[in-house]
Formats: C-alpha cells, sequence, structure tokens
C-alpha cells in the first residue's frame, strides 16, 4: 500500500483534524488523527488493515490484541487477515487488563495492534499484560505512528503510515501561550 494511497484513505475517511488538542496523553498538538473513523467504512479498515497483516504474515502470529476501545475493530479485522484469534484489554481501575475471560497462553506469539501511536502508553500497557501473562511480543502493529518511527517498544514495529506529528508538554504549548482554546477529543479521561 503506498503512502499516497493512505493518505487518501485518512482524507475521505475525515481522520485528520486541525487546531488544537489534548491527546490522550496529555500532550497537545495542532492534529489530532481520529481514526476511530476509519472503522466507520468497512472497505477502509478492510485495506489497511489488511496490508498491516501482510507486515506479519511470516511471524507465526497465535493472537492478536488490542487495547480497548480504539483498537477492538482493529485486532478483529487484523486476525481475520491472519486467521487467528483475537481479543482486547480494557480499563479496569485505570489500568489495562484482560477481562471477559480473556486469557493469553504461555508461550503463544502475541501481535500487539493500535490505531495510532503517540507516546505509545496503551500499547506498553497490553506488551506487560502479554508477558505477564507468559505470551511472546511478536510485534506491534498500528495504523499510524505518529513518531516519525522513533518510538521503540523493544520488539518489530510496523505502521501503515508513519508521520511525525509535533506535540508539545501543556506547560510549553505555543497554542496555549497565543490563547487557542484546546479540545480534548480522546476517550480517555486525563487529571489535570
Amino acid at each position: 500500500m503506498t503512502e499516497e494511497r493512505v493518505l487518501e484513505i485518512l482524507k475521505e475517511a475525515g481522520v485528520l483534524l486541525e487546531g488544537h488538542f489534548q491527546l490522550t496523553s496529555g500532550r497537545h498538538s495542532n492534529k489530532y488523527l481520529q481514526c476511530a473513523k476509519i472503522f466507520q467504512y468497512t472497505k477502509y479498515s478492510e485495506e489497511l488493515c489488511k496490508a498491516l497483516a501482510e507486515k506479519f504474515e511470516n511471524d507465526q502470529v497465535d493472537i492478536v490484541i488490542g487495547p480497548a476501545i480504539g483498537a477492538i475493530q482493529m485486532a478483529y479485522e487484523v486476525s481475520r487477515w491472519l486467521g487467528v484469534k483475537n481479543i482486547f484489554a480494557e480499563r479496569e481501575n485505570g489500568a489495562m487488563a484482560l477481562r471477559r475471560n480473556f486469557t493469553i497462553e504461555k508461550g503463544q506469539k502475541v501481535l500487539v495492534v493500535e490505531d495510532v501511536v503517540t507516546t505509545g502508553g496503551s500499547v506498553k500497557e497490553v506488551i506487560n499484560i502479554v508477558e505477564e501473562s507468559g505470551g511472546e511480543v511478536v510485534g506491534v502493529g498500528v495504523v499510524v505512528d505518529r513518531t516519525g518511527g522513533k518510538i521503540d517498544f523493544g520488539t518489530k514495529l510496523e505502521s501503515v503510515i508513519s508521520m511525525e506529528v509535533e506535540s508539545f508538554e501543556p506547560d510549553h504549548c505555543p497554542l496555549c501561550e497565543q490563547g487557542v482554546p484546546v479540545v480534548k477529543p480522546g476517550s480517555r479521561k486525563i487529571s489535570s
């Protein structure tokens, strides 16, 4: 899949927003990628998840896991292309956990997926769950890597598209300094 096609999909699906945003990580940015919008359209999610699954087809993946809510549909679609089981982790008392009797067996090869990565906090939490369960993380797959390839999870990282989108600590945000109102479009509560 070409970068041009990925950008076309992001534009058509209304994924890329511009303004002043508080990201899930707490950082601020002038761009926000609302990747959940991709999964409204099966034609886009199928195309992007197939491209991502192909990057892991030789890794003997047994199970695909993603953090809820953003990566539930993505984990399903990537696992469908790989022909394996999928589950998701979700927050319980503020921390990612396996619920609903989902399990990862010792020695299972696990692919962790996420729609968009900025700081990788949720992905790191899911990696910890996999490792604590005795699973082996074979890689991390993301639709959009906002770090431009700079993030390191200690395992293979593949993205459908990698772009560097600038973000700022809230107390050093030029948009805040200009008085531009901040919008918090993400789904995770952030305590100030």
